[in-house]
Parts: C-alpha cells; sequence; structure tokens
C-alpha cells in the first residue's frame, strides 16, 4: 500500500508536530461550507499545478467527506512522488470541530 490511514487524531499530531499538508478533495460548495483550517482544496483542475508546486518531502494528509474517496486520491499523490500520504479515516466528519 503506498498510503496510510491515520484517525483524526494522529492527523492532527502530524499537522502539528510535521507540519503535514491536509488537501481536501470535497466539491467546491462543500469545501466552502467547510473545512479543516489552512487546508488545500484541490480538484481536478488544480491537482496538477499543486502536485508541481508541493513539496514532496511533507506529509501529506488526504480528506474527503467520510474517509472513502480520500484513498485513491491518497494512492495518487503518492505515485506521483509525495514520500508519506496518508488518508482520514472518517474524512471531515470524523474530524473535531472543537
Amino acid at each position: 500500500m503506498s498510503y496510510q490511514c491515520i484517525s483524526a487524531e494522529e492527523a492532527k499530531a502530524m499537522v502539528s508536530e510535521k507540519n503535514a499538508l491536509v488537501v481536501d478533495i470535497r466539491d467546491p460548495a462543500s469545501f466552502n461550507a467547510g473545512h479543516i483550517e489552512d487546508a488545500f482544496h484541490i480538484t481536478d483542475s488544480n491537482v496538477d499545478e499543486f502536485i508541481a508546486h508541493a513539496d514532496l518531502e511533507r506529509p501529506v494528509i488526504v480528506c474527503c467527506f467520510h474517509g472513502n474517496m480520500s484513498k485513491g486520491a491518497a494512492a495518487y499523490f503518492s505515485e506521483n512522488g509525495f514520500a508519506e500520504t496518508y488518508s482520514l479515516d472518517g474524512g471531515y466528519a470524523g474530524w473535531p470541530k472543537a
């Protein structure tokens, strides 16, 4: 497997301790309605530019609605050179709102 699934607690720790990048792949309306602080909204139209300018050594955590679609996206980022890729279990719905 080219990525790992991690819990929201693990992801929060990774963001604070390893400066991990959170990538949100939900649709624009959902992202605009609410997202994880400092998350990058990635769509089909900007993914190539994002990868071209990203620090591939920085861990990336992929977030979707419930943690299913993010698995494929995490694998894609891994295949495109990211050293550490993760899929957020439970997705945005499982991220603590407090």
